[in-house]
């Protein structure tokens, strides 16, 4: 390893853990860098300081299940082993397609948000979220699809909240239009104009508080999980400067998957591989010198069930003690220590031959 390594300083997830009026965590980052076990090990850590946590999986290649070994939907469920941790995964495009139900409303409904670019995810959203509220989690945390997905995510409430005031611009542009358009699905009056207008501004109410919450880092922080190569790095900085422009704070990153040198192991791949994450390594801590960065090691078998996700968790609070660098720092005080010893021993006989030549 590289000696700058000694000099980088090693972060870990405990500023999230203590900040208490922490109310949203996502989770994000490049397909296939270990978002899923890095924010159900966030949801183990947060368990342990909070009144009652829900992770939810956004992305809609569920791992969830699979990292906690126990088969979730999209209603929350109590994690095996838990008090006060709960789990669900979410299919935006499913959610929606149940939400355009039967009844001439809902299909007018449809048809509407259609209308509109995005705002038909947004909805989904917007009633998981009012799903959300009304539970009363102390915290939730998301794990999000790969980057392009979790951007769109972020920008609901605001597509939501465009989306509606333009239905309410229509409105009153157009006067009864909508109410026109109910009746040709046969919807009776009382399910007309002012049902569906009533059921956007319900939801408008609850975007517009969380879009506020999203925007306060007091409420609101975004993980980034990435790996130690180009392209990797290439998605964080992508994913950073879009979070700025959202005004979402961030200010943790982890980087999974590192490798370090074990003792006895002499490869000429994996110093190369060593040497090559390194590089990009140091690229991570010039370009976020403010962030606090955890690395995390690369194990020989996958980290599933709560107990190797609880076991696993230790790296997430304290830097990975076997470590290249302190590999490196040890071998150098045992090599130092065996010099010494030479040394002595050199000094010992010379000693002895010098005085044995006097006595001749």
């Amino acid at each position: 390893m590289a000696t700058d390594d000694l000099e980088m300083p090693e972060g870990t997830v405990n500023n999230l853990l203590e900040q208490e009026t922490l109310k949203w965590v996502f989770v994000g980052g490049k397909g296939g860098v270990g978002k899923t076990t890095c924010s159900s090990i966030l949801s183990i850590l947060l368990a342990k300081v909070r009144s009652s946590v829900l992770i939810i999986s956004t992305d809609p290649a569920h791992n969830l299940s699979d990292a906690f070994q126990q088969r979730f939907t999209k209603a929350p469920t109590l994690v095996n082993g838990f008090t006060n941790l709960y789990a669900m995964e979410v299919d935006p495009n499913v959610e929606n397609e149940e939400m355009g139900g039967s009844d001439g409303m809902d299909n007018v409904f449809s048809e509407l948000a259609n209308a509109i670019p995005g705002i038909d995810e947004a909805m989904s959203f917007a009633e998981m979220l009012k799903l959300v509220q009304t539970m009363d989690y102390s915290v939730i945390v998301f794990d999000t699809a790969p980057t392009g997905h979790t951007l769109r995510l972020l920008q609901f409430p605001t597509t939501l909240e465009k989306g509606l005031q333009k239905m309410m611009s229509l409105r009153n542009k157009f006067g009864g239009v909508l109410n026109q358009m109910t009746r040709i699905f046969g919807i009776e009056d009382e399910f007309g104009e002012d049902a569906l207008l009533g059921r956007l501004e319900g939801m408008k109410d609850v975007i517009e508080q969380v879009n506020k919450q999203f925007k306060d880092p007091d409420m609101t922080t975004f993980v980034c999980v990435c790996i130690p190569e180009f392209l990797s790095l290439y998605e964080t900085e992508r994913l950073v400067q879009e979070l700025t422009k959202f005004e979402i704070d961030t200010h943790n990153i982890i980087i999974n998957q590192v490798l370090f040198r074990e003792d006895g192991v002499e490869s000429k791949l994996l110093t190369a591989r060593m040497r090559m994450q390194q590089k990009y390594l140091d690229q991570f801590y010039m370009l976020y010198d403010d962030f606090n960065i955890t690395k995390l090691p690369l194990l020989p078998e996958e980290v599933t069930g709560v107990e190797a996700l609880k076991a696993f968790s230790s790296n997430f609070l304290t830097p990975y003690q076997t470590s290249g660098i302190k590999d490196s720092v040890e071998e150098l005080e045992r090599r130092v220590s065996i010099l010494r010893k030479q040394l002595t021993d050199a000094e010992t006989d010379l000693e002895k031959a010098r005085k044995g030549k006097q006595k001749a």
